[in-house]
């Protein structure tokens, strides 16, 4: 379970520590891949493999298609070198519009990393108190 927000900076090959905090679970090896409102997602791979599980129950059409293939074809398997760092590689560096600052950000089962400006952008209190108003009274959400 990954909790909490770390801030680091990626150096000019796109290279970035993994927060020690996180690293423990990850091993030395996990999935990176495109994730949803513009950050990448980290998965260990138990978690990664239960996702194409889930992706893999999709019915055969062209939405479903087009889930895979966001999620999938942009995915690759990462390990950790000797500093606990790993590479992102520019593709997916553009997609988040990650620059120098990231944030790594817990999200259950998996790491969200995000371009520093852009995470600040999202993490509004005043939009999460309203958020959090209509999930309790659309799903009975309490915290």
């Amino acid at each position: 379970m990954f909790f909490g927000e770390y801030n680091h900076k990626i150096d000019a090959k796109g290279r970035v520590i993994i927060p020690n905090e996180f690293r423990e679970e990850l091993t030395d090896a996990c999935v990176i891949s495109k994730g949803l409102d513009g950050c990448l997602y980290i998965y260990p791979n138990s978690e990664w493999e239960a996702v194409l599980e889930n992706l893999s129950r999709l019915p055969s059409n062209a939405k479903s298609r087009s889930i895979v293939r966001f999620f999938t074809a942009g995915a690759y398997q990462v390990e950790t070198d000797a500093m606990g760092r790993i590479l992102i590689k520019n593709e997916l560096r553009t997609y988040a519009g990650i620059t120098k600052e990231v944030v790594f950000a817990g999200a259950k089962n998996r790491i969200e990393v995000w371009d520093k400006a852009k995470y600040d952008e999202i993490i509004n209190v005043d939009n999460i108190e309203g958020l959090v108003d209509e999930m309790a009274e659309e799903f009975g959400l309490s915290i």
